[in-house]
């Protein structure tokens, strides 16, 4: 028989419900005929450590026989299986995989959020809290969620569960929080510009990164997309520089990764680092920046005294602002 298997992240019951309903409608029977099974993608785009070989693969069956199946299939290529009770509890785990991953960047994002009113070092007491040996996992905040997983992915449990009369109120709370931080790095591009008494309106904007991860070239559900749009729709003059995105289109709009020169850097009324790609010389960026936001608190390193050679004048390693700043 045929082995056929859904990867792709869904909600629970969608290979019993949908898949199975059409392949048997062709008059073959599960179990004999065909082996139909649920494995969810476990990727991380830009981890060397972590490929598809080593990483544990999930794998549940219509059928015990259609498990059985998958799982020697798999086995071929993959050094650890997991096998699962159904294609149901399969498809749960990467709702749940992910929606972990959302719900606590969602929690330590609003952290972050009442630590910037309390006028506190939320990275401060992050790396603080990350010492308790348990009962802790530390989780980092940044200007918003991206890719094509996590943002979207605790979508499909929340509609399917909507359908059977429940809120998931939690999940859906978590998504609003994320969806709240390009504002909120907006908003500090706002504050550091009129610190030097410059309206947004008119200033020249450099984005630094706008792909979704550090060193990965995908822009889906980038929060720098978000950032780039509520700068321009302010009248700002906005451009970017990613390493890994030489071009860009959205919404009917065409952009070119701009060179990051001194000029450029110096010209632009503020620097915002939305994604933070390792070959970015951050060092440079801080001494010639007049204005720099950083959303993803990869300059603090630069400013601990460890390097002579970067101007630290008006800069502040906790801030979101790290230069030129109120």
């Amino acid at each position: 028989g045929q082995l056929v298997v859904l990867e792709s992240t869904t909600y629970p019951g969608t290979t019993r419900e949908v898949l199975l309903p059409a392949l048997e409608g062709t008059g073959l029977k599960v179990g004999k005929d065909f082996f139909l099974c649920f494995s969810p993608e476990r990727v991380d785009p830009g981890n060397q450590e972590w490929k598809t070989k080593n990483t544990p693969k999930v794998i549940g069956g219509v059928t015990p026989a259609c498990t059985e199946v998958g799982q020697a299939v798999y086995e071929r290529f993959i050094d650890t299986m997991v096998a699962v009770s159904s294609t149901e509890a399969a498809e749960m785990v990467k709702i749940l995989e992910n929606t972990f991953r959302a719900v606590n960047i969602a929690l330590v994002n609003e952290v972050a959020l009442i630590a910037d009113r309390l006028d506190v070092d939320v990275w401060e007491v992050i790396e603080a809290a990350s010492t308790k040996p348990f009962g802790f996992m530390k989780f980092t905040p940044g200007p918003g969620l991206g890719g094509h997983c996590i943002p979207v992915d605790p979508h499909y449990l929340a509609w399917k569960m909507r359908t059977l009369n429940y809120r998931t109120r939690f999940i859906e709370l978590a998504s609003e929080i994320n969806a709240e931080m390009p504002e909120f790095v907006v908003g500090k591009v706002r504050a550091a510009l009129n610190a030097r008494q410059k309206a947004v309106n008119g200033a020249r904007i450099l984005v630094l990164g706008v792909a979704y991860k550090r060193d990965v070239d995908d822009v889906r559900e980038s929060p720098a997309l978000d950032i780039i749009g509520l700068l321009a729709a302010d009248g700002a003059h906005v451009e970017y520089h990613d390493p890994f995105v030489p071009e860009l289109a959205e919404d009917g709009a065409h952009m070119s990764s701009v060179a990051l020169t001194d000029q450029a850097l110096a010209e632009a009324d503020a620097v915002v680092i939305v994604t933070d790609h390792t070959d970015i010389d951050y060092a440079r960026v801080l001494e010639q920046a007049a204005v720099l936001v950083d959303a993803r608190h990869v300059v603090a390193a630069l400013l601990d005294g460890s390097s002579s050679q970067v101007d630290r004048r008006g800069s502040r390693t906790g801030a979101w602002i790290v230069k030129g700043g109120p």
